[in-house]
């Protein structure tokens, strides 16, 4: 049972990664001619288009691509409580986990991204 669950905090981990490294590289108008920036679109691509089409940005925010992270991240946490046997927990709780799985994301991807720029 918990190399399932590894794998499956590993994928939805590594795709709630993918999808606020979309939403980072948009924030920050990155060149996206960059083969790595082609590459998190083209996978981001199926999960951020159909909800472009319901959610128009609001200003230079893409509404679509925060919806996209709160999802996953919901996903994640919904199946990281139900791998763990944890019943569905207060909305609180719920809450502190979906921000906390964000936020712990969001520091690995800054860390990550200031030891690549140090290597290179």
């Amino acid at each position: 049972m918990s190399a399932i669950t590894f794998v499956v905090e590993t994928l939805l981990s590594l795709a709630l990664f993918v999808v606020l490294a979309r939403l980072l590289l948009q924030w920050t108008r990155a060149d996206f001619r960059n083969p790595l920036c082609q590459a998190v679109v083209h996978i981001t691509n199926p999960l951020i288009l159909p909800l472009r089409r319901v959610l128009p940005p609001i200003g230079k925010l893409d509404t679509a691509s925060v919806i996209a992270v709160l999802m996953v991240a919901v996903l994640d946490v919904a199946c990281i409580f139900a791998l763990h046997g944890v019943g569905f927990p207060p909305p609180l709780l719920w809450l502190r986990a979906v921000l906390g799985e964000i936020a712990r994301t969001l520091l690995w991807t800054y860390l990550s991204a200031i030891f690549l720029y140090a290597l290179l």
